[in-house]
């Protein structure tokens, strides 16, 4: 019984080290090597190639090493009808959190405006607004987006989210499905995606919630590229409606170098690095989620199928 990691970054000895580390004994391949395939049980992948998980005939898990789960369904090649397993990881949660609030800020103190004006050697003050003055709204409040709420709440913001389903937070005022997301949208000043990307939710970044949002509304989207329609976010920031916006994910990673958002004076970008899997703080849960699988119990943060998270 082993594991294959599949990835296509330069993080696969990372993550084998680490697993070997807490488990010694543990059989870990990586896919780029040789390895007896039909002993493979669990693969532990990150945005694999396509086509990488049809190769091992006893597959029983599929384990996400991140939040995300997106790139295993957009595989048609993959075997289909296995459980699907996620991160859910405190210290995942605060370092989105952490940046989220660096991004928000850094618009509230004109920090993204002060940078542009540097690099053209122009000195003008620019009025900086202050926490009371904005309401933060946050799509999607599964881990990262209640570790957020809760943290935007301890610095005084005022927190709204919107979700499927009824969530309680402390001092968030929550808004659920489709009835109650024009009056979350109406309200919100600066608005950050923490959604899963599903079929439901591909593409809800468009010109059509952007009108929804008050004038001058700050966007943050930290969640995955498929949920921003880039050209409605480019008309609306070039036509005044939309006072800024804070990337750290795109349709294509790495962005191709002629794409408008390189150069948009109204735009933060960051590599999609806000947030990243910790391999020591991981990997018990992941070695945790292989001894259930082989002693046939539930898995810890299984996918739902049906939902697609």
């Amino acid at each position: 019984m082993a594991i294959v990691i599949i990835r296509q970054d330069d993080k696969i000895e990372l993550w084998k080290k680490a697993l070997l580390a807490q488990q010694p004994d543990l059989e870990v391949y990586s896919y780029l090597e040789e390895h007896p395939k039909e002993r493979i049980k669990m693969a532990l992948v990150w945005k694999h190639p396509e086509g990488a998980l049809a190769n091992y005939p006893n597959l029983k898990l599929i384990a996400s090493s991140g939040a995300g789960v997106d790139f295993i369904f957009e595989d048609e090649t993959a075997p289909k009808n296995l459980p699907i397993t996620r991160v859910v990881d405190d210290m995942l949660a605060k370092d989105m959190s952490e940046h989220v609030l660096a991004v928000i800020l850094s618009h509230l103190k004109n920090l993204d405006r002060y940078r542009v004006n540097q690099t053209k050697g122009i000195w003008k003050p620019i009025q900086y607004r202050r926490i009371s003055d904005f309401t933060v709204g946050i799509m999607g409040l599964g881990a990262l987006g209640r570790e957020l709420a809760s943290d935007l709440v301890k610095y005084d913001f005022k927190v709204q989210g919107w979700a499927n389903s009824k969530k309680e937070i402390e001092g968030v005022k929550c808004f659920v499905g489709e009835s109650g997301f024009q009056g979350f949208l109406e309200t919100t000043q600066i608005l950050v995606c923490l959604l899963p990307l599903t079929d439901a939710t591909s593409g809800i970044l468009n010109k059509n919630l952007f009108k929804q949002l008050p004038n001058g509304a700050f966007v943050i989207n930290v969640a995955r590229g498929g949920h921003l329609v880039d050209e409605d976010l480019l008309e609306m920031l070039n036509n005044g409606y939309l006072s800024g916006a804070g990337l750290d994910v795109y349709h294509q990673e790495p962005l191709p170098k002629e794409h408008p958002f390189w150069s948009h004076e109204k735009i933060q970008m960051t590599p999609h690095y806000a947030s990243v899997s910790d391999t020591n703080s991981v990997v018990p849960q992941i070695l945790e989620n292989y001894d259930r699988l082989l002693n046939g119990s539930s898995l810890l943060n299984e996918v739902m199928m049906d939902k697609g998270y």
